[in-house]
């Protein structure tokens, strides 16, 4: 049954603002996701590779079957995640104005660590389908061991909230009141 959709955050610059269909679009293209969990009163961040599930609502991702991930997700489900792309970077004859051409999603919601041995399967075989599509198990690849499972530790996302930003200026605000940049700030 599919999950409750996430609300779309409200954010400082609206304009920036995307809808849930460039949302869904960017986590399905994103290469890399960063997971912030917590000890205590310490933040911890982890890259990962996820997949997103648009039927579940739901981000998925893996790490080993111990460490401080796993600690976290069972002591603090409440998480962050974040995906990006950058692009240039941006001067300015204002100090205040440098930027850079950035997108990015961030969600926020509660881990859990997933048991059931058919839905930790399901998941994998979804994030390896996300960066090598078309690819079989049992065809192309060895497919997951009930070995490989128990020492592997799946985790999903429930997403409560979530919000994309799109800015990609050409350049960054530049003022009057001071001298324009040469030519080779800008590349």
């Amino acid at each position: 049954m599919p999950k409750q959709k996430p609300v779309l955050n409200k954010m400082r610059h609206p304009e920036y603002a995307r809808d849930e269909e460039w949302i869904v679009r960017f986590l399905k293209e994103a290469q890399v996701g960063r997971i912030a969990t917590r000890t205590g009163n310490q933040p911890y961040i982890t890259p990962t590779l996820f997949w997103y599930s648009p039927d579940q609502h739901e981000i998925y991702f893996h790490s080993n079957i111990t460490g401080q991930v796993r600690s976290n997700a069972e002591d603090y489900p409440e998480v962050c995640f974040e995906t990006s792309r950058v692009g240039r970077l941006l001067p300015s004859n204002l100090a205040l104005e440098f930027s850079m051409q950035y997108e990015s999603v961030i969600a926020f919601g509660k881990v859990r660590v997933v048991e059931d041995e058919a839905d930790k399967k399901k998941f994998l075989y979804g994030l390896i389908d996300k960066y090598f599509p078309g690819m079989q198990p049992g065809e192309h690849y060895r497919p997951i061991t009930g070995k490989e499972l128990k020492h592997t530790s799946v985790y999903a996302i429930t997403i409560e909230k979530w919000s994309g930003k799109y800015h990609w200026p050409d350049q960054a605000d530049q003022g009057n009141e001071w001298p324009p940049l040469g030519e080779q700030w800008f590349r």
